[in-house]
């Protein structure tokens, strides 16, 4: 009874980290597809650089739009499940790297063969009378 019980718990886990990592993944695509279709703010070519027009990214604004307040919800949702996943991944995995559970061989490896000295010596420079 209790062997059943844990492995109906385990599946309850999996299942529920699956859903959640598609509901992450839906809110990353609604946040690109959003990102992407807001209007930048003075973004010309003299805001690069410091110009007036940079003064309005941190003055006071106008009435946020529909997009703005469409990206504020699902940036909250895309925290919560990051942060839900990263927990679930801390618990479910332990201390250790992914590394460790990789077997490598050991390389076998040879000493490099000592240089050959030419077959012709190499003739001087002819000298200067």
């Amino acid at each position: 009874m209790l062997r059943a019980r844990q492995i109906d718990i385990y599946d309850n886990t999996k299942l529920m980290i699956a859903l959640i990592t598609i509901v992450h993944i839906i809110v990353c695509f609604f946040i690109i597809i959003v990102v992407l279709l807001q209007s930048g703010k003075s973004g010309d070519i003299s805001a690069a650089f410091g110009g007036q027009g940079s003064q309005t990214a941190f003055g006071p604004r106008g009435a946020a739009s529909a997009l703005s307040k469409a990206t504020t919800w699902p940036a909250v949702a895309f925290m919560v499940t990051s942060i839900t996943l990263s927990i679930y991944a801390s618990r479910r995995g332990g201390p250790g790297s992914v590394l460790e559970k990789v077997k490598s061989n050991p390389v076998k490896t040879q000493p490099a063969a000592p240089a050959q000295k030419p077959a012709t010596p190499t003739p001087a420079a002819p000298t200067q009378k």
